[in-house]
């Protein structure tokens, strides 16, 4: 049966009740370490961390407006093969989505993991965060959790400066967590609301004693106006995205300045091979090629292949693409990868009757076999 309880803030102090609930969680029996995003001591940014001591929590800011990297590519590390004891680990949604795509393509496993979700509040890309703690300072992660919970996102706050990929993701609010953290709807000055998603989640909260209550009457209001409004940026970011990259000449334009750094390809969660085909030889031109192209049309762009290669990744990654904006965040060139593979993705994800991460149950699209499938494309 399904727990819903609270954890207590006192003197508004958020960050410190989670820091507490989080240690509670790592001194119990069945959980040998947590994996939590982390203040570094000496430099204000946050990245995750691996914690295994309680009386190293005290750093530990999963609110923060920062998301370095989707957490699914650590898991899926320390998960590949057994490690013998269980962990915990808070993770947003979109990395929790990302993990579960993850499993199903045998990169992870989660029989030794608790996985812990919270609300999503978004966040900065990688540069504007640093140039929000430097404004902001120490107090960055307060103002921002406090502005967007208060629906009031001022120039400034941090959230008029979210990234395109929080502003239109529409699962706001994890889904297979074993234990969610509820901040939407909730009167955080005085508690969190914390639930059990899972077995696995039941259990471990009857162990942490905490007062049980019912779910506060204004959640699901607060959730369905929050997915609402980033629907709608969602909608408008695929419209605008289609009308810049309807043809292969706009396509071309889209990825005119891209250097094929690969960068997008790395921070994906859900890239998982080994080896790249763009890294092969098949890629390494012999030096006359590109003489003969050149020859040929009067004029190539430097680097080759861009295009290309950023085609290939759709084929490969749009039906497991969970839009959590790494590519985006990841290019210095600042293309918008992220608009245009999650306008891609949403469209093969409904032709296949799939949505990436929503359950670890089903199996993935092209992993499937279905007689009867796109009778209308094969005219069978």
């Amino acid at each position: 049966m399904a727990i819903t309880a609270k954890i207590d803030v006192t003197e508004n102090d958020v960050l410190g009740a989670l820091r507490g609930f989080f240690e509670d969680i790592l001194k119990t029996e069945d959980i040998s370490a947590i994996l939590v995003p982390q203040r570094l001591p000496g430099k204000n940014m946050v990245m995750p961390t691996l914690v295994a001591d309680p009386a190293q929590l005290d750093g530990a800011d999963p609110l923060a407006p920062a998301f370095p990297m989707n957490a699914a590519k650590i898991l899926s590390r320390l998960t590949r093969k057994p490690m013998g004891s269980k962990i915990a680990v808070v993770l947003r949604s979109c990395e929790i989505r990302a993990f579960v795509e993850l499993v199903k393509l045998k990169q992870g496993q989660t029989d030794e993991v608790v996985i812990v979700g919270i609300d999503c509040l978004g966040a900065y890309q990688n540069k504007d965060y640093a140039k929000y703690i430097e404004s902001q300072g120490t107090e960055s992660t307060i103002s921002f959790y406090q502005a967007v919970l208060d629906g009031n996102p001022a120039e400034g706050d941090g959230t008029a400066l979210a990234s395109a990929a929080c502003r239109s993701c529409e699962n706001p609010v994890p889904v297979n967590a074993d234990i969610l953290i509820g901040l939407f709807g909730v009167e955080v000055k005085d508690n969190l609301m914390v639930q059990s998603q899972t077995e696995c989640g039941a259990e471990l909260l009857s162990q942490l004693g905490l007062a049980e209550i019912a779910e506060p009457a204004s959640r699901q209001d607060a959730v369905t106006a929050i997915v609402a409004q980033r629907t709608a940026c969602r909608d408008e970011i695929f419209a605008q995205t289609r009308e810049a990259a309807n043809s292969l000449e706009k396509m071309t334009a889209y990825f005119a300045n891209c250097v094929n750094c690969y960068n997008c390809r790395v921070a994906c969660p859900v890239c998982y091979c080994k080896e790249c085909v763009f890294v092969t030889d098949v890629f390494n031109h012999d030096p006359s090629q590109y003489l003969r192209w050149a020859n040929r049309k009067g004029i190539i762009k430097m680097p080759t292949d861009t295009l290309f290669f950023h085609l290939t990744r759709l084929a490969h990654m749009s039906t497991a693409c969970v839009g959590c904006g790494q590519c985006s965040n990841a290019c210095p060139n600042d293309i918008p990868v992220m608009e245009l593979f999650r306008t891609v993705a949403h469209s093969t994800q409904q032709a296949f009757e799939y949505e990436a991460g929503k359950s670890i149950d089903q199996e993935p699209p092209l992993a499937v076999f279905k007689e009867d499938e796109f009778s209308e494309v094969v005219g069978i």
